[in-house]
């Protein structure tokens, strides 16, 4: 196994690289895509960019929800519990960017103590991009030029890095300090960890014993924190999670329904055609046509 993939194996949502073993994710979404106009909430080292191109959005981070409109964005910070949504369920597009700290010398001891001082779980979670501020209006058009690099004939490799190391740094001037908060990021190492166990283990049986254990805290405890910090149950966000990993194989392959169900931790074929149909409002045969007649 190559260093750069030793570095990202322990990633609780791994992230589709645009470039093999070049950690800066650069691509366009929108929430139509997804269950109920919602994203699954989920965390990952990465540090993460969202830049709305038309509609509107709720984006919640660790706890708190703020409002996106077209023209703005947010910065994530790293670790953070985050997902947009709809409550109206109407579209949204958007370019989310996200860079992993490996880009920026967390292989390195200077670059690890760096990362923490300046990204650390004691600075902001997020931070509003509006253009009504010059310096937020800066990253938000180097957001898009990210974007046009990343997806262009040439693909600068070093243009490419210096524009996602520039992100960062024009982000990280920007981040305060935040005091008091040890005993709540107690609580939201533990839920990372519940949650990472459940985005590396989906495919396989979990019970809410596995969960808890996985947080080392006990089966009520761990309720208690998934309905404070996420407003769901453990049981509900398993089987959302596995919806959305279950749309993904149906859009991104020709394995049988049957086989991604399997795959997505349903053990019986009809079972998961109707539970998916319960979340998505259509069976997964025909979101797989659906999607087939979208791209």
């Amino acid at each position: 196994m190559s260093l750069a993939l030793e570095v990202f194996s322990d990633l609780s949502e791994r992230l589709d690289y645009n470039i093999l073993n070049f950690p800066v994710y650069v691509r366009k979404g929108t929430l139509i895509q997804f269950d109920r106009y919602t994203a699954a909430c989920h965390w990952h080292p990465d540090l993460e960019f969202i830049l709305v191109l038309d509609g509107s959005m709720e984006y919640f981070v660790n706890g708190q929800t703020v409002h996106l409109d077209k023209g703005n964005g947010i910065f994530i910070n790293s670790k953070r519990l985050h997902y947009g949504f709809s409550n109206n369920e109407f579209d949204c597009s958007y370019i989310v960017v996200a860079v992993h700290p490996v880009l920026l010398g967390e292989s390195t001891f200077a670059g690890k103590l760096y990362l923490e001082d300046k990204f650390g779980s004691d600075t902001d979670d997020f931070i509003l991009l509006t253009s009504q501020s010059t310096w937020q209006q800066d990253v938000l058009v180097s957001i898009n030029q990210l974007y046009d690099e990343m997806h262009s004939n040439s693909g600068n490799l070093l243009r490419l890095l210096s524009k996602s190391v520039s992100l960062c740094a024009a982000i990280e001037e920007h981040l305060k300090q935040i005091s008091g908060r040890i005993a709540d990021e107690q609580s939201w190492i533990i839920i990372r960890k519940m949650t990472g166990y459940i985005h590396q283990h989906f495919d396989h049986k979990i019970t809410l014993k596995d969960i808890s254990a996985a947080g080392t805290v006990c089966r009520s405890r761990c309720c208690e924190l998934f309905n404070k910090y996420i407003g769901q149950t453990p049981n509900t966000y398993l089987t959302q999670y596995r919806i959305l990993k279950s749309c993904e194989m149906l859009r991104e392959t020709n394995r049988s329904v049957c086989e991604i169900g399997l795959a997505c931790g349903f053990q019986n074929p009809s079972y998961f055609s109707y539970t998916f149909h319960k979340i998505m409002g259509l069976i997964p045969q025909d979101y797989r046509k659906q999607s087939t007649t979208e791209r």
